[in-house]
């Protein structure tokens, strides 16, 4: 059996993680005579033993180039390389004559509705969420699965494109390390926010929350951001806006070793983000057993599950977040425990299981 996995965008961050754990578990479960080819963007990526590697380094150089490889230069790969399975990894159903495939489709910014402000602080917002949607309808019918991560995404799948089978799949979680010698001042409520310069992130929620708190809390909240004011047009709105806050810090991007650190270190994860495809920080808090502060929005509650301290909050009214701080801040925990069940089947618990069902698809 010859099994083609494409990937070739995939070069940094979340998504690379996404494609090195679909291929070592590839490699692990799948029998050993089954060739795995993937489609990258540099080999140096990938450091899973027994794959056969094809670059793409040029494929990110531009949109056009990217749709040319999808729908036109695929379709000779596949003729070459007469695979009996092809997983696209990145949401695009190529055109693919007389092979089984299936796409796994991970942005949730087809469904994410922007505000007004959303439009004026990132432009490419409303351009990126009207081409992905072209993007995941199109060819949508040739899969013989669809994979999301949550129910919500299942759900609007099968509303908007009339997919029949799509399989919810909860991703491999990789442990971050825990360190136990980091110091904590009880005098501060440390709270935590790691996130990316995006319009659905949410950032002006907590920072508009922090600007609210009274000045006579028994700890003092500390907020801290992962951003730093130079990445875009967002993030400069916010550090213009909020920098002078009392209590709030961007402090940039952090390294996993970083991130860990902050975990070890606060009180509670911040999380108002409108739109997700999963949340990866509200899953790393649980590692730390953190008390979690959440937006109620569709993703949060199934990415959270089973939990002792969890609290859903309005995505767009910073005064319930700032009674929350407050709350916690005076010792009266805002937070309590929660339990979600899985998905209905077709339901996949992490790689290997998936690729179970995609194979017997």
């Amino acid at each position: 059996m010859r099994i083609v996995v494409s990937a070739v965008n995939f070069s940094e961050g979340g998504p690379l993680t996404v494609l090195r754990d679909c291929l070592a578990a590839a490699r692990a479960s799948l029998p050993p005579e089954t060739e795995i080819v993937a489609l990258v963007h540099r080999a140096a990526l990938i450091e899973t033993p027994g794959i056969r590697l094809l670059e793409f380094p040029t494929v990110k150089s531009s949109w056009l180039s990217r749709i040319n490889l999808e729908y036109r230069g695929f379709g000779k790969l596949a003729r070459e390389l007469s695979p009996d399975f092809w997983l696209s990894l990145h949401d695009v159903s190529p055109r693919l004559s007389g092979v089984r495939q299936a796409v796994y489709c991970h942005n949730p910014i087809p469904f994410f509705r922007p505000t007004l402000r959303d439009a004026q602080l990132d432009p490419t917002l409303l351009a990126f969420r009207l081409a992905y949607r072209f993007f995941y309808q199109f060819n949508i019918h040739s899969n013989a699965a669809v994979v999301v991560q949550q129910e919500w995404l299942r759900q609007e799948f099968v509303r908007r494109f009339g997919v029949q089978r799509v399989i919810v799949a909860h991703p491999d979680i990789v442990d971050l390390p825990i360190s136990q010698d980091v110091p904590r001042d009880p005098g501060i409520l440390s709270l935590f926010y790691p996130t990316v310069p995006r319009g659905f992130k949410n950032i002006e929620l907590l920072c508009e929350a922090m600007q609210n708190l009274p000045a006579d809390l028994p700890r003092r909240p500390e907020l801290c951001v992962t951003i730093d004011g130079t990445e875009n047009r967002y993030a400069r709105f916010i550090l213009d806006r909020y920098r002078d806050v009392p209590g709030v810090r961007f402090i940039g991007r952090q390294s996993r070793a970083e991130m860990a650190w902050h975990y070890a270190r606060c009180d509670a994860l911040l999380f108002p983000s409108r739109v997700e495809t999963w949340g990866l920080p509200i899953t790393e808090a649980k590692q730390f057993n953190r008390p979690i502060l959440v937006a109620d929005e569709p993703y949060a509650r199934e990415t959270v599950g089973t939990y002792d301290a969890v609290a859903f909050l309005p995505s767009d009214q910073p005064l319930c977040w700032r009674d929350a701080i407050v709350k916690a801040a005076r010792g009266q925990a805002p937070w309590g425990p929660v339990s979600t069940p899985p998905p209905a089947p077709p339901y996949a618990e992490g790689w290997i299981d998936l690729w179970q069902q995609l194979l017997n698809a």
